[in-house]
Order: C-alpha cells, then sequence, then structure tokens
C-alpha cells in the first residue's frame, strides 16, 4: 500500500479509494465478459444515449437552427452558393490533373445519412467535399424553391410552413436531406397523389466529371433530368434542386379507421387510397397480422378545438403508440398542426426509439427529457460501435412480410409510381399505383437469417414486379439488379457523360457483397 501511495503521490486514505476503484472496475470488466459486448450495448445503451447523446443532439439542432434562419433572412445563401459549386468544381479539376486514380463520392461520413447502412466504399474513393446546406430562395411567383442538396425536411418546413407553403412530398423524418431523397429515394403519405419525391423536382444543378456544370430540366436536357433520381451519385456531384411547392394550411384533418381483420385492412386501405377526390394523405400500421389502422388527413384551416392534438409536443405520446389506441377506442378524427403531421414519425424514429430507449414513451421521461428526443440518427451510427452495426445486419431489415419475419408494426404508405424514363418505371407503360412496406426493428421469427431471408423477399419482390428500396442493404445479384431496375437511360448518361472512370455505378454502393 505504501508503495503504490508514494508512486501515484497521494496518502494512504486516498490510495484506499483509487484500489477500490480499480477493484470495481476490474470487477465490471469481469461481469462485462460474462455477459457478454453485445448483450451490454443492447441492454444498456440506453444511458449512453439519455445522458450524452440527447443533450449533444439538442444543441446541435438548436445550433442549426439558429444558423440556417439567420442565412434566409439576411439572404446570403445564394452568394454563397456560388462560391461552394466553385470549390466543388475545383476539386473535382485537381481530381483530374493528379491522374484520376481513385472513382469519386462525396466526403460526406456514411455515419452522417439517415440510412442504417455503412458507407464503407468511401475509404477506397476520392472524397470530394459538398457542403451545401441552404435553401437558397423561395419563388413563389414560379411555384418552386431552390435548395442546396444538404437542406433537410426540417428545413424546409420551418421554413416553407410559415410563409404558407409546402412541398407537395415530404417526408417524415426531420434529418431526410433533399439530395439523398433525389440521388436515392423518397415517399410520403402524400405520394398517391404526387408520386414520388423525384417527381415533384423541377430541376437539378450538377458538377459533372470534367468539372462543368450542368443544369436539367423536364424541358431542358431531359435524358440526364430523368437519370438522376436513384442514381446515388453515380452521374455527377448535385448541387442545388428546384422544389414544386403548393399552398399550406394550418392543420390537418385526420380520420383514424381501426380495422380488425386482413381482410377489413386490405379493402380499407386500397378504397381510401384509390379515392378520387380528397384524402390527400393515406397510411396503414398494421400491428399484428389481423389488426390495423388506416389514417387519411386532409389539409385544413377550420378547426374543432376539442379535437386539437398537437402531436408533436414532447410530452404527448408517441405517435405510432398514439394510432394503436383507436384498436380500441375505434372510429376517431383529430385536427393536428401541419408541421406537426409532417414529422410524427420523428420523435420515435417510426418506432425504433423503443428498442434504444425501451422506456422512452413513459409519460414520466417525456415529461423529462422528451424536450431532447429523438437523439440524432447520424450520432447513434457514429457512437454504436462495430458490435451493434453487427446487430443491425443481423436483425434489422427493411420491406419485409410477416412470413419471414413476424416483425410488427408494418407500414404501409401508397404511391403512384408515374411512366417516366429512368431507372424505375412501372412494367406496363402506364402510371401505376405501389405500396411501401416497412418494418423496423428486431424479428421474432424464429431461426432468423439475415442474407437467407432477404434474398427471399428479394426474389418476391422481382416475381411480382416490384421494387427494393435502396437505403437498405441488397443481395441481388448484378444481373438480378439489372432485371429489377432500368440501365437503358442510366447506361447511356454515364458513357455521354464519361462517368465510367469517374464514379462508381449504382450497385457497388448499394450492393452488399460488391461493396464488401
Amino acid at each position: 500500500m505504501d508503495i503504490i501511495s508514494q508512486y501515484i503521490g497521494l496518502d494512504e486514505k486516498s490510495c484506499v479509494i483509487v484500489v477500490s476503484a480499480v477493484v470495481v472496475f476490474g470487477a465490471s470488466l469481469q461481469w462485462a465478459r460474462q455477459k457478454g459486448l453485445e448483450y451490454i450495448l443492447i441492454n444498456y445503451r440506453w444511458m449512453f444515449v439519455c445522458f450524452f447523446l440527447l443533450p449533444a443532439s439538442f444543441f446541435y439542432d438548436l445550433f442549426f437552427y439558429f444558423r440556417n434562419w439567420i442565412v434566409f433572412t439576411l439572404n446570403s445563401a445564394p452568394k454563397q452558393h456560388d462560391k461552394r459549386v466553385r470549390d466543388v468544381q475545383q476539386q473535382v479539376l485537381r481530381w483530374k490533373e493528379s491522374g484520376s486514380k481513385a472513382k469519386m463520392c462525396t466526403a460526406r461520413p456514411g455515419w452522417m445519412n439517415v440510412s442504417l447502412r455503412a458507407g464503407s466504399y468511401k475509404k477506397t474513393l476520392q472524397n470530394i467535399s459538398v457542403n451545401l446546406i441552404d435553401i437558397i430562395e423561395v419563388d413563389i411567383e414560379r411555384k418552386v424553391v431552390r435548395v442546396e442538396p444538404m437542406v433537410t425536411m426540417g428545413q424546409l418546413t420551418a421554413t416553407l410552413n410559415p410563409l404558407g407553403w409546402t412541398i407537395p412530398v415530404l417526408p417524415e423524418l426531420d434529418d431526410l436531406t433533399v439530395g439523398g431523397l433525389i440521388m436515392g429515394v423518397g415517399i410520403e403519405t402524400s405520394s398517391h397523389k404526387h408520386g414520388l419525391f423525384q417527381h415533384t423536382c423541377v430541376s437539378y444543378e450538377l458538377v459533372h466529371a470534367d468539372g462543368s456544370i450542368g443544369r436539367c430540366s423536364a424541358s431542358d436536357n431531359p435524358d440526364l433530368f430523368y437519370a438522376v433520381p436513384w442514381s446515388y451519385g453515380t452521374l455527377g456531384f448535385l448541387v442545388s434542386a428546384e422544389l414544386r411547392i403548393i399552398p399550406a394550411a394550418k392543420f390537418v384533418r385526420v380520420e383514424y379507421l381501426p380495422c380488425h381483420s386482413h381482410r377489413e385492412f386490405i379493402d380499407t386501405f386500397q378504397q381510401e387510397t384509390l379515392k378520387a377526390d380528397g384524402n390527400e394523405f393515406v397510411e396503414g400500421l398494421l400491428y399484428s397480422k389481423d389488426e390495423g389502422v388506416v389514417m387519411t388527413a386532409n389539409m385544413t384551416d377550420d378547426v374543432d378545438p376539442a379535437k386539437l392534438n398537437s402531436i408533436g409536443l414532447y410530452w404527448k405520446p408517441w405517435f405510432y403508440k398514439h394510432v394503436e389506441g383507436f384498436l380500441q377506442s375505434g372510429k376517431a378524427v383529430e385536427f393536428i398542426p401541419l408541421r406537426h403531421y409532417y414529422h410524427r414519425h420523428t420523435r420515435s424514429i417510426f418506432w425504433q426509439m423503443q428498442d434504444i430507449i425501451p422506456f422512452g414513451n413513459h409519460p414520466l421521461f417525456r415529461a423529462l427529457l422528451g424536450w431532447m428526443v429523438p437523439p440524432k440518427i447520424s450520432l447513434l451510427k457514429l457512437t454504436q460501435g462495430e458490435t451493434v452495426k453487427q446487430m443491425y445486419e443481423k436483425y434489422q431489415i427493411i420491406h419485409c412480410f410477416h412470413k419471414e419475419l413476424n416483425l410488427y408494426p408494418l407500414w404501409l404508405c401508397p404511391f403512384l409510381l408515374k411512366n417516366q424514363p429512368g431507372f424505375v418505371k412501372p412494367r406496363g407503360h402506364r402510371d401505376e399505383m405501389f405500396v411501401d412496406i416497412g418494418a423496423y426493428g428486431a424479428p421474432k421469427v424464429a431461426g432468423y437469417q439475415c442474407v437467407e431471408t432477404t434474398r427471399r423477399l428479394e426474389k418476391f419482390v422481382r416475381d411480382h414486379n416490384g421494387f427494393q428500396m435502396l437505403y437498405a442493404d441488397s443481395y441481388l445479384t448484378r444481373d438480378e439488379f439489372r432485371e429489377m431496375f432500368d440501365h437503358g437511360l442510366y447506361d447511356e448518361m454515364r458513357a455521354r457523360l464519361a462517368c465510367h472512370n469517374a464514379f462508381p455505378e449504382v450497385y457497388d454502393k448499394v450492393n452488399r457483397k460488391a461493396r464488401d
């Protein structure tokens, strides 16, 4: 004891405390080894999230809220935009001058995107910084908003809604970016009327492989315009986009239609989706094979105060749990503020927060810490560690079915796939209605195996002329991928723009085996 205390410069009493701490730490390590790191990360991760990630996320959002407000108020974004685009061009030109040794991609870290997929391909490619995060202009006369690619849905609603405008398709989560929704895919409960996010876009501005700037629209360079969606940054770097805007009301009138059999749910969902008039928004939440709630909504300025529900307030129940209650209470109508409705699934990240903070929907937690929820998805990914990443690989999957996964709730969202050129289009050469089926969480079916199950689901989707959303890992072979997605226009544009030595193909960015 004397040797230890002299060595670290402490008296004997202090040394006892240090030694005790070492003993406790050693016991903790022994307990960790017995339980396993996987067990600790899954069952006690909430402690790290509550005490570190929630405060960090809150201040992160607060900073960018005021930063974006100042930029938009001072109207400095247009001037800064041209400067930032020139910086992207200069990076591409330097890449060319240095010999174009590796193909290019954006330098945005993989942990910053909303998808659970890790962008490991970035480690072997030339990273180009595309730091474009501002709303450039709201043009009321032309009814468009011009934005940079990293503008989020939260930014758009915070800017447009107070002005009395919105975009036709506004995906739910705050952190989804315009660039991700164009280069990937974006869907919302208004998609049965307006199509996918790409169908609401008016024009794109890109930096090409030779460093030049190209602009395209349905009337100007239409081949490039229709090839950009779903291209995942493999035709050039998106530096701005124009989106169509429409008038917005202050509230939405939501009708909840509980269903207690599989047949009733399907019939109700189909009937409400295909109504010619009304039903600006339609979605379904399926809580078991036989029980679910279909929701329809329409924007309105006329509100019944007795039925007003500001569901976005931090002390309110998570939206999907609130909806589940209508299975017992029956059919109902509520009025929800428009921005609250748009981001109704944000606080619970659909329902994945129940796996991160199991008691997160408890009234006491909501009252004390709900104002900091949710943690930033990017920070969750940054801090999840390799074990949790492997857990997501084993247990998380999107677009799934009862037989293979037995995973609920399921989110059902109808969307109109328009008969336009491009990577994704209907096989029947006419507009067709599809349904996006999304599931989030750990499958409960016995003997679940990620790759084998995903392969069976991919075959089911191919056999039924469907499409796989590519923000999750794909295990399709290259031939199967080309069978599912129309590469005709895409291949033509890659050849025309000399992309083959400049950018990887979509398959090499989204397919798990090709990427590894």
